[in-house]
């Protein structure tokens, strides 16, 4: 029978620990919680004794207190999602006697805004930290290598190969592959292996330029060329590259007078700034891209037959990731790694569901269209699971049924029915504008509402 000095003890303690306002569980051996203090029960909105007895994943969002006790390691400033926020929380097993008994977990909540502020602030810093290393370290102007190319196809890894064999001669490469490849990777990557890594890197998108500033822009001008033409005049991007290397990103936009200067640099290595009355002598190596059939705009006069050939010395395609489905996992988890540290997520598994509508996909954008997904799969993912219903509204209306011996009837109308309830519930149940988006009449919306129950 306890005395009454150390019942006073207990219900002191109980009290301090009650009065905290970090939140305090403590779980036994099978992660059963056997305490839990008050603090922890008001963020948690239940009571203290409809939970004491309940296995704490029952109770605890994300919790990682059973796991603790099961592998004896401690957990320390781990970031905890629960109840729409990000916490610290500490977890610590309780060994006595060499054997693990349970297990004290601490949850720091007293200020959710605070910490939400303080975490943005450091995030800031972070990201202003990195800008400036990258500026520090790649003032070259090419920022990735092939440690950035992440593969595991056997075509890309005998691409990669090939890039480190051509990577440190002088002839021109063109780099051809579909919107989203990873074309200006390559022209980085072979760039940062060539004798030229110490000289510049200068990108020009070709067709992000105006025509009447293209020329102005590669070549530079004279004092007094044009009107608005700045004092001094202007250095163009093959002065500004000269001894490095030039990547001209979408060249098949290129307009067709360009397209002669060009070819003249190329033949003569020397350049003439508007408005100039001598040229400039450049010695630059060029990388080409295009996702454009180049071929075909020769025949249709679009583009130069004597600049193709001397653009195309060395030619890489990129294959679509349609076509290395080898890759898809490990870029995949890539990004996840990426986006999550980035949003401050603790992301630690990918759902089957998800895995199989990846597999289905085409991916008509590839690589960039796949980091995008997964930018919106990790931000949306509660908890520590990306699922289906993290992933983008297209490639949720897109995926794939499994037959489990339905008809073709039930099967269309399982689809039209989803699509239906998630095109009304992007436009906040607007049935209008959920039938323009569809493209069918508002009365047809009405009725398939009506059929599929969803007007409840």
């Amino acid at each position: 029978m306890e005395n009454k000095s150390t019942v006073f003890q207990n219900e002191m303690l109980k009290t301090i620990i009650d009065s905290a306002h970090e939140g305090i569980v403590v779980v036994d051996e099978k992660g059963k919680i056997i305490y839990i203090n008050k603090s922890y029960c008001e963020f948690l909105e239940k009571e203290q004794e409809e939970v004491i007895g309940k296995h704490v994943t029952e109770v605890i969002e994300n919790t990682r207190m059973h796991i603790v006790v099961q592998t004896g390691k401690e957990e320390m400033a781990d970031l905890q999602y629960i109840k729409g926020n990000y916490m610290i929380a500490n977890r610590i097993p309780i060994v006595i006697n060499g054997r693990i008994v349970g297990a004290v977990g601490t949850v720091i909540f007293r200020d959710v805004h605070e910490w939400k502020r303080m975490n943005s602030h450091i995030k800031s810093l972070l990201l202003q930290l990195q800008t400036y290393l990258e500026e520090r370290n790649e003032d070259n102007g090419a920022k990735y290598t092939l440690r950035d190319i992440v593969s595991q196809s056997k075509q890309m890894e005998m691409l990669k190969e090939r890039v480190k064999r051509i990577a440190d001669s002088d002839v021109s490469v063109l780099i051809r592959g579909e919107s989203g490849t990873g074309k200006e990777l390559f022209a980085h990557s072979i760039h940062q292996l060539s004798s030229r890594s110490h000289k510049p890197f200068i990108k020009v998108n070709c067709g992000a330029i105006p025509d009447h500033l293209l020329e102005s822009e590669l070549f530079g001008y004279e004092e007094g060329a044009f009107t608005g033409a700045k004092k001094g005049g202007k250095k163009g991007k093959f002065q500004l590259a000269d001894g490095g290397t030039v990547f001209l990103d979408e060249i098949g936009d290129m307009p067709l007078h360009m397209q002669v200067k060009l070819l003249r640099v190329l033949q003569e290595k020397e350049i003439e700034p508007v408005g100039a009355t001598k040229t400039v002598p450049v010695d630059v190596r060029i990388i080409a891209a295009t996702n454009r059939p180049l071929e075909k705009l020769i025949e249709e006069k679009r583009f130069r037959e004597d600049l193709y050939y001397r653009i195309n010395v060395v030619s890489i395609f990129i294959p679509p990731l349609r076509e290395r489905p080898e890759d898809l996992s490990a870029l995949v988890h890539h990004f996840v790694n990426k986006i999550s540290k980035r949003l401050g997520k603790r992301i630690t598994a990918i759902d089957e569901n998800v895995w199989h509508i990846f597999s289905q996909h085409s991916w008509p954008g590839n690589i960039r269209e796949l980091e995008n997904v997964m930018e919106v799969a990790v931000h949306f993912a509660e908890g520590e699971t990306i699922t289906v219903e993290a992933l983008p509204e297209y490639l949720r209306a897109n995926s794939v049924y499994q037959l489990q011996g339905k008809t073709l009837k039930q099967l269309l109308e399982e689809t039209e029915k989803a699509i239906i309830k998630k095109s009304l519930s992007l436009h906040q149940n607007d049935k209008v504008k959920a039938a323009e988006a569809l493209g069918i009449s508002k009365s047809t919306m009405y009725e398939k509402i009506k059929k599929y129950g969803l007007d409840g």
